[in-house]
């Protein structure tokens, strides 16, 4: 059973690529580590909620504690995105760490935990073209702890949507442009009402004549119908 089952307090396989050492040299320092990386961390975890769950493995007691935490953070807006590095004071604690924090959920996310080399300024930034993490990256799914859609989806929604505006302008200002939602036509009517005169008093009595005249041609006795 032993050798089905992995033992949990074992690091992974991963190698930092900014690492100049060996598989070997590596291994020893693994073996005496105190510090985790800890990744698909939500956006919106904050430093305590990882210091409440992580001092869970902490033994003060014996010497032991949470010596520092370092948030990861985009290397552009400097924000968080998703990861960070623990140091405690023992190496005891951060395999404990490995076997009873790693696979269980912070922020309604399964989150990992793997024996690091140790932490050197500089680390705590993302690596990806965009300033966040390299798998955020080319991630195609959208996931709302990790800032939606992966950084490639969101630069191609972003032109795309440039290209659609760019269209709109060329319909709206190019040869043969469509008139805009009726707002000219409106103001012309508006404009020729205002230029419109008004009745003068000499037009009212004008007007007068005009009815009492016609008025008169249709008492008159129609002559034809006589001679009939």
């Amino acid at each position: 059973m032993a050798h089905v089952v992995p033992p949990l307090d074992q690091p992974s396989n991963y190698k930092d690529s900014q690492a100049r050492i060996d598989k070997q040299k590596q291994n020893d320092l693994l073996a005496k580590s105190t510090t985790l990386y800890i990744g698909n961390l939500s956006f919106f975890t904050t430093e305590e909620q990882i210091y409440e769950l992580f001092s869970k493995c902490a033994t003060p007691e014996e010497g032991g504690g949470i010596k520092r935490i370092i948030m990861g953070l985009d290397r552009n807006s400097r924000t968080p995105c998703g990861f960070c590095f623990v140091e405690y004071y023992t190496h005891a604690e951060a395999q404990a760490c490995l076997r009873y924090i790693s696979g269980t959920k912070l922020d309604e996310r399964i989150i990992r935990c793997d024996l690091d080399l140790g932490y050197r300024e500089g680390r705590q930034f993302g690596r990806g073209k965009s300033g966040g993490q390299v798998r955020d990256e080319h991630r195609s799914d959208y996931d709302p702890g990790r800032g939606g859609w992966g950084a490639q989806a969101q630069r191609a929604e972003i032109e795309r949507r440039r290209e659609v505006e760019e269209r709109y302008m060329d319909a709206e200002t190019g040869p043969g442009a469509v008139a805009g939602g009726g707002e000219d036509w409106k103001a012309t009517e508006t404009a020729d009402k205002k230029l419109k005169r008004a009745r003068s008093p000499d037009d009212e009595a004008d007007h007068d004549r005009m009815l009492q005249a016609t008025r008169a041609r249709l008492d008159e006795p129609d002559q034809d119908a006589e001679r009939m």
